[in-house]
């Protein structure tokens, strides 16, 4: 690859983006039209232009936040696991970053995890439905996989 500028005067290499020109602009115009990209619906793209913001402001929560989504949506669990992580270890009380760290560790098959997020987030929030009915959801896979083929239930312990 070569040194140098690159078609977008910036200095630093394409690899992070193969085959697609680097964003134009700074940071916060990287964030506006990656929120822009995620809202028409293109996750990937918006996950793509994110992730160039996110380097430049790795501290930046509303990033990471819109990065995760991104990456969720464009089935990037594991990625977006990740940085709904980073976001629940740097603010423990936001209810968002739980919620999608949940649901990301529920796409990825981690339904333990994802129970525990999920909990935890309708703790703070027992007003957010969706909440609430994501981790009804991730519950009821633990129990029917606790229970598989449908065998019947001894909730009683009398050995019936």
């Amino acid at each position: 690859m070569s040194e140098g500028l690159n078609a977008s005067g910036d200095s630093r290499s394409e690899e992070n983006f193969p085959g697609q020109a680097l964003p134009e602009g700074d940071v916060h115009d990287w964030y506006r039209r990656g929120m822009d990209l995620l809202g028409r619906g293109s996750p990937a793209a918006a996950a793509q232009v994110l992730q160039r913001a996110s380097t430049a402001e790795p501290t930046s929560r509303s990033v990471r936040e819109a990065l995760a989504r991104a990456q969720f949506g464009a089935a990037r669990y594991a990625e977006a696991a990740d940085n709904f992580r980073v976001i629940v270890e740097a603010s423990p009380s936001d209810d968002y970053a739980h919620f999608g760290l949940g649901l990301a560790l529920a796409r990825t098959g981690d339904h333990a995890a994802a129970a525990e997020y999920l909990a935890l987030a309708a703790a703070m929030r027992p007003d957010v439905a969706h909440y609430t009915e994501a981790l009804r959801s991730v519950r009821a896979t633990l129990r029917a996989r606790e229970n598989p083929e449908g065998s019947p239930r001894n909730d009683q312990g009398d050995g019936r």
